[in-house]
């Protein structure tokens, strides 16, 4: 995005670019009278005072929109009330890599957002000290003005920035950040920049866009993956109220390719899915999964606890362990496949134009879609636009763009803007699933009742000899890996042709529940407090060896399990027939202990009464949104826990909607305490790591209150319910 002299000179004044990559990318546009840099993003100071800054990632209710604004206002010294924000273009050239997942956005615009708004400050101040025939340090800022030391003058940052355009930009090496304990804005809690639009229903959601001359598009896929449409009732759908067309769409050979399926063309939603209704549709499933959940749980149930498989890693010597241990235990842990349900249902409004198309997706991958979509309509890529809306919901799903090659081709064969707009049933039977697992697991404990080895026999899923996705993958440094001197994972595939994919707190939103509930089996069994045990086994403050985004710091484990166990009051006297819980998890670079206090009645109903949750991700941006992001995934990893799940015959889902995956109702949903420990440590996010230590606390709990030991989720299969 190049802006000409006249266009900058318009916006009035300061532009100070910067790159979300690192703070070596940071750039500074310095002269409204020079040429222009190619910006990955920018800030802007008008000449009516106002910033604003381009949000670059999708707003996908993690409050990303309002965080990054934060954090520039705080270095500006900015009064919140005069940031604006706007949605940036998707422009990987220019941005860089735009999405929403892992947790990662504020992790990576920390520094180099900071440093952009120090930037833009320093160049204010420099630019009022011309102005008074002052010092720089003679100067200082606070709420958008420069003050004068000396004679208590104030200039508006509005009156300064064009005059901060024409003087050279500092190294943003020498600029000075502001120390936290400096901050003013940051940590306080801040309401969603677009809270307003949304309670007053202003079309930000992907399902509120419309373009001139739109119809509306319906899509029915085979209820295997892999089949194919072989002929359809077209004539009679084609007669029916509304409907303009009907067709039949082949499969694409190709990553992410179009499936095959049956499109409809109609004037309405509504006249497109009673269409959709009257479908009847031949299928060809002779390359169709015929995957079975049942049959494959019992071959796995019974490989988990009997055989072995490839070692994955093997730490000191395990056998060796066990063979000296004073006392062994071992259990097997399941869970299930698990769809993503957003509130939103998938859809994407398409525009193809002979070499062209313009795409409105609610996508956590906007700039993914764009590349998928040329590859399905022939384009080059360059002659694809992306528009960024805002996301209903996502929790991964929309990490994939099936949507939006679905809406492409529709809209290219049929020669007319669409809007596809997929029905709740579509949404349950075509997801990219969270995968099942199933581990074997065993520990070995010595006479002082320390935990001496462990091992996973870990049986999961693949089509292509590799884990079915790194929501089920047992990566480097998983708990309890470098904990404990003799550690051994094995792994066994079962094939796998049913579709997954990243779900909230890939891979740690399924084995936390293992982890954490088979260590709490070690901790009874060796006779110990289960919160000091946890403290015992982080052993010495230290960096553990990890994955991508680092490794644990176990100082800060225990700062967060020994902070929560004081909140909890753990270890008090319960009420009969109630329970505390415990678990701990470091997920996505966050850590995060829980303690769950459960009630379990005489029909083994329970009731979980509190949620003591403290986490540690670093200096919280907006501390109301981090609040929020925390009670949310906690709730997640309850109800998931409960009677969610997805099943499948004959490579079908069976469940298809909410009646069918009862999601926690608001009564059922427990009180909720969230205490953060602000560390100087860079922040990290907060859409995943609350979620994995919620299920095994409140199993915990369930053990010590009512005795029985859960291994399986949902515990729905157990008796259970709330």
């Amino acid at each position: 995005m190049t802006l000409s002299r006249r266009d900058l000179l318009k916006s009035g004044g300061l532009i100070v670019a910067f790159s979300f990559a690192g703070p070596t990318l940071l750039r500074a546009a310095t002269s409204a009278k020079g040429a222009q840099t190619q910006l990955n993003a920018w800030i802007r100071i008008s000449d009516d005072g106002v910033a604003t800054l381009y949000a670059t990632h999708p707003e996908i209710g993690q409050g990303i929109k309002t965080a990054l604004p934060m954090i520039l206002a705080e270095e500006l010294d900015m009064p919140w009330e005069r940031v604006r924000v706007e949605q940036s273009p998707v422009d990987g050239n220019t941005y860089g890599r735009q999405a929403a997942g892992g947790s990662m956005s504020v992790r990576l615009a920390w520094t180099p957002l900071r440093t952009a708004g120090a930037t833009a400050r320093a160049m204010l101040v420099a630019a009022a000290a011309t102005e008074w025939g002052t010092s720089v340090e003679g100067c200082y800022t606070e709420n958008g003005t420069v003050v004068n030391r000396e004679t208590g003058a104030r200039l508006d940052y509005g009156d300064l920035a064009e005059r901060a355009a024409d003087l050279p930009a500092p190294d943003p090496a020498t600029v000075k950040l502001k120390d936290n304990s400096e901050f003013k804005l940051l940590g306080t809690r801040v309401s969603g920049v677009d809270n307003h639009s949304i309670v007053t229903g202003d079309p930000l959601f992907g399902i509120d866009q419309t373009v001139p001359g739109m119809r509306y598009a319906s899509y029915t896929r085979s209820p295997a993956t892999g089949g194919e449409a072989k002929s359809a009732n077209l004539d009679l759908i084609k007669d029916m109220p509304g409907i303009e067309d009907a067709f039949i769409l082949e499969s694409k050979d190709a990553p992410r390719a179009l499936r095959g399926g049956v499109a409809i063309i109609a004037n309405s939603t509504w006249a497109a899915m009673r269409a959709k209704r009257n479908l009847q549709i031949e299928w060809d499933s002779s390359a169709a999964s015929t995957d079975n959940w049942d049959a494959l749980l019992d071959e796995a149930l019974e490989l988990a606890s009997n055989g072995s498989g490839d070692a994955l890693y093997n730490d000191g010597d395990a056998d060796a362990a066990f063979a000296t241990a004073a006392k062994s235990i071992s259990g097997t842990y399941a869970y299930p496949f698990l769809p993503h349900a957003p509130l939103e249902p998938q859809n994407c409004t398409a525009w193809v134009q002979g070499d062209s198309a313009e795409i409105w997706a609610p996508s956590q991958l906007p700039a993914n879609g764009a590349t998928l979509a040329a590859r399905t309509c022939g384009l080059d890529e360059n002659k694809v636009t992306v528009h960024q809306t805002r996301i209903g919901g996502g929790f991964g799903r929309r990490l994939a763009n099936d949507y939006v090659v679905e809406a492409v081709a529709i809209s290219q064969r049929a020669g007319v803007p669409v809007k596809l707009q997929w029905t709740r049933e579509d949404d349950f039977a075509n997801d990219f699933y969270r995968p099942g697992g199933i581990h074997g697991l065993s520990a070995a404990i010595s006479a002082d009742g320390k935990m001496t080895a462990w091992k996973d026999h870990f049986v999961t899923f693949s089509g292509d000899g590799k884990s079915a996705s790194r929501s089920a993958a047992m990566g480097e440094g998983v708990q309890p890996q470098h904990l404990v001197d003799n550690y051994r994972i094995d792994q066994t595939l079962l094939p796998l042709t049913i579709p997954t994919g990243a779900w909230r707190a890939p891979a740690s939103n399924a084995l936390s529940f293992t982890t954490n509930g088979f260590l709490h089996e070690v901790s009874v069994a060796a006779g110990r407090d289960h919160l000091e045990f946890m403290l015992e086994l982080m052993g010495e403050t230290r960096e553990l060896p990890g994955g991508r985004r680092g490794g644990m710091n176990t100082g800060r484990a225990k700062d967060v399990i020994a902070e929560v166990g004081r909140r909890a009051n753990w270890g008090r006297k319960m009420p009969e027939n109630h329970g505390q819980g415990l678990a701990y998890y470091y997920s996505h670079g966050g850590y995060f202990a829980e303690v769950a206090e459960v009630e379990v009645m005489a029909d083994k109903k329970i009731k979980v009464h509190k949620l003591t949750i403290v986490g540690d991700v670093g200096p919280i941006v907006n501390l109301g949104m981090a609040e929020h992001q925390a009670i949310g995934g906690a709730v997640d990893g309850f109800s998931t826990m409960l009677g969610l799940q997805v099943t499948f015959n004959n490579g079908a889902v069976n469940e298809s909607n909410f009646h069918e995956y009862p999601m926690l109702r608001m009564p059922q949903a427990p009180e909720v305490a969230v205490h953060f420990i602000q560390s100087d440590n860079p922040p990290t996010g907060l859409g995943e790591p609350a979620l994995p230590p919620a299920a095994p606390a409140i199993c915990n709990a369930i053990f010590s209150a009512g005795g029985e030991r859960l291994r399986e989720l949902p515990i729905s299969k157990s008796g259970y319910s709330v």
